[in-house]
């Protein structure tokens, strides 16, 4: 598909506090040609903002003078009009009581402080990745027949995940909130393909992979692990329990296209 927006189309919200990192970031969307870019320096005025105006995108830091990056991004996703708008944050935080609910969702980035030019321009293509998708093309498949298994105990996380692959032109799509209820299905219907998370209460990713794989009536359907866990270890135990793929949260648009397209065969 011929992309009818450039990053030139693209309104911004951008809310940072700080009058010199806004300088550092506004200059740079400049340079990339961005010129409609609303700077707000809490997050009571970005919800206000965009209350009278839906951006397309959010860039913003995580420690705002009222609340966090991360209750913002939560009160978006709550917000109907702006569940699907998207975020970037930009921040030195480690913490992941800060970090793990923003990846679960489901922004477009999250890019450290300090960070390159590249990531920044990388993040806004992805952006418009988002908003104007390709979808993909399967060698042996209608992508419209495709029938996927979203499983997160997230309703952000789904929602995204979900979002993403409606957008790539999957409209078939079953929703599990842990390993448990992903069982149930798994044993009374077919599915093309199982979009899992890791970490789920009652029965997490791994668990549920070792199930299909061993004891399923399907034990080759491609499976994609999307996960913000970090721990090498428990990644490498869930990759040699027969794992399809494994895909970081947050997630680039080409990336899930690309490894759909690679394991559903």
């Amino acid at each position: 598909m011929d992309k009818s927006m450039s990053l030139a189309d693209l309104y911004v919200v951008l809310v940072e506090p700080s009058s010199t990192q806004f300088h550092i970031i506004r200059d740079l969307l400049a340079s990339f040609g961005l010129d409609h870019i609303r700077h707000v320096d809490s997050a009571e005025a970005a919800l206000t903002e965009m209350s009278a105006s839906v951006p397309d995108l959010v860039i913003s830091a995580m420690h705002l003078p009222d609340i966090t990056g991360t209750d913002l991004v939560m009160k978006m996703r709550s917000d109907v009009a702006l569940s699907d708008v998207g975020f970037i944050l930009i921040s030195s935080e480690t913490d992941v009581r800060y970090l793990d609910p923003i990846r679960q969702a489901g922004v477009v980035a999250i890019l450290p402080k300090p960070f390159v030019a590249e990531q920044l321009k990388r993040a806004l293509y992805t952006t418009l990745d988002f908003i104007e998708p390709d979808s993909i093309s399967l060698e042996n498949h209608d992508i419209e027949d495709v029938s996927v298994l979203v499983v997160d105990d997230s309703q952000t996380a789904r929602h995204h995940i979900g979002k993403t692959l409606r957008s790539l032109g999957i409209e078939n799509i079953v929703e599990a909130t842990n390993g448990k209820e992903a069982i149930e299905l798994i044993d009374n219907n077919y599915y093309d393909l199982i979009v899992t998370d890791y970490n789920m209460p009652t029965m997490d990713g791994k668990e549920l992979v070792d199930y299909v794989r061993g004891r399923s009536g399907q034990s080759s359907v491609p499976i994609l692990m999307v996960t913000s866990e970090n721990d090498v270890n428990q990644l490498a135990a869930v990759e040699q329990s027969g794992v399809s793929a494994i895909c970081d949260k947050p997630f680039e648009m080409n990336t899930v296209r690309g490894l759909i397209q690679k394991i559903v065969v």
